[in-house]
C-alpha cells in the first residue's frame, strides 16, 4: 500500500524503512507538517501517516478524503491532534500505537527529576567554563520523598516502579486504579490529596477535554511550596502562564517539560539560527530551575522500532481488509 509519511525526520526514515523490509509497502517521506496547505501532497495515497504536531481537523480531513486517503496510521500513542469523530464520520480508519516502550518515557521523566534536583544542566555548563564552585547546586535525597503520579497507564506504572526503587513513597491518581501497583505499595488518592502530599508531581495522563490545563493556578496553589513538576505526556496538561506565575512565586521549585502546549512548529526543528517568536517559551527558558527538552521522551531505539512495526502492522491489516489491530474510537 502507498503510505505518505508527514513530519518525517531521519530517524523516521531509518526505522520505518527497516520495519518495511518485511512487509513491502511503498513509503513516501515528506518533511513538512500536515496542514491544510500541505494536505494536497497526500493525493493518491490511501494511507496517511502523521505525527503528534500534524493538524488533522475537519478541513484537513476533508481534503485528505478528497485526495483518496482512507487510513490514518498515527505513529504515536496520543491522538489529541486528530478530530476523531469527524475522521470516523468521513469514513477513515484511524489507528495508533497504544504501547511501544513505556520505559523510554518513564526513564526520561526520571532523568529530568535527577537533573533538576542535582542541577546537572547548570553544573555541566559551569564546568565547561572553568567554574567548579558548588554554590547554588544543592539538591536533596530522593530516598524518602513523596512522588505523585497522575495517570497510571503503562508509562505511569513504569515510572512509579522506578521511583519505588529509589525508596520514595509513591501516591497516584487515576480514575481506574491498578491493583498491581497497589500491591507494590502505591497509594491511590484524590488529586487534592496528591497535590498536598507530593514533593514531586509527574504527569502521565492523556490530553482530553477533561485533562486540558489540569495543572492550572488552582492546582498549583494546592501543591506543596517548592514542588517539582514534570510533564512528559502532553503540553496541554499544564497552563503555561500559571506555571510561570508558580515559578515566580516559588510555589513551583523546579519544572521539567518534555512537552509544551505550543510546541508545534518549534519542537523537532533546528531554530538555532532564528529569532524564536514564542515569548512564553523564551520566558520559561530564562528560569534557572526549568529544564526543557524537545519531546524526546520516546526517543530510544527500542521505542522507535516498536512504533515503526506497529504502525506498519496497522497498514498491513487495513490493506488485507481486516480491522486495524490498534484502532482509535470516538
Amino acid at each position: 500500500m502507498r503510505v505518505v509519511v508527514f513530519s518525517s525526520k531521519p530517524h523516521d526514515v531509518e526505522f520505518l524503512s527497516a520495519a518495511n523490509e518485511d512487509v513491502g509497502h511503498e513509503l513516501a517521506f515528506l518533511e513538512p507538517r500536515l496542514t491544510l496547505e500541505t494536505a494536497p501532497l497526500a493525493d493518491g495515497f490511501p494511507a496517511v501517516c502523521p505525527f503528534v504536531n500534524d493538524v488533522l481537523d475537519r478541513s484537513v480531513l476533508e481534503r485528505l478524503r478528497d485526495g483518496g486517503a482512507r487510513l490514518l496510521a498515527l505513529r504515536s500513542a496520543g491522538y489529541s491532534h486528530v478530530d476523531v469523530p469527524t475522521a470516523l464520520e468521513l469514513g477513515f480508519a484511524v489507528a495508533h500505537v497504544p504501547a511501544y516502550s513505556p520505559h523510554a518515557v518513564a526513564e526520561h521523566a526520571v532523568g529530568m527529576i535527577l537533573a533538576l534536583n542535582r542541577k546537572l544542566h547548570r553544573a555541566y555548563a559551569r564546568v565547561r567554563e572553568g567554574n567548579f564552585s558548588l554554590e547554588g547546586l544543592l539538591g536533596f535525597d530522593l530516598h524518602g520523598r513523596t512522588v505523585g503520579v497522575i495517570g497510571t497507564g503503562a508509562i505511569g506504572r513504569a515510572f512509579a516502579r522506578i521511583m519505588l526503587g529509589f525508596g520514595c513513597r509513591v501516591v497516584a491518581f487515576d480514575p481506574v486504579p491498578n491493583d498491581d501497583l497497589r500491591a507494590q505499595g502505591v497509594a491511590y488518592v484524590d488529586l487534592e490529596t496528591l497535590f498536598g502530599a507530593a514533593d514531586i508531581v509527574s504527569l502521565h495522563c492523556p490530553l482530553t477535554p477533561a485533562t486540558h490545563h489540569l495543572i492550572d493556578q488552582r492546582a498549583i496553589g494546592q501543591m506543596r511550596p517548592g514542588v517539582m513538576l514534570v510533564n512528559t505526556s502532553r503540553g496541554g496538561l499544564i497552563d503555561t502562564a500559571a506555571a510561570i506565575e508558580g515559578l515566580k512565586s516559588e510555589r513551583i521549585g523546579a519544572l521539567g517539560l518534555d512537552v509544551y502546549e505550543e510546541e508545534a512548529g518549534v519542537f523537532f526543528e533546528d531554530l538555532s539560527w532564528r529569532v524564536i517568536q514564542d515569548d512564553v517559551l523564551m520566558r520559561l527558558l530564562t528560569f534557572p530551575n526549568v529544564l526543557v527538552t524537545a519531546h524526546q521522551g520516546f526517543f530510544t531505539r527500542e521505542a522507535l522500532a516498536q512504533i515503526a512495526e506497529t504502525t506498519l502492522a496497522n497498514v498491513s491489516a487495513f490493506e488485507r481488509g481486516e480491522p486495524v489491530p490498534d484502532p482509535v474510537k470516538a
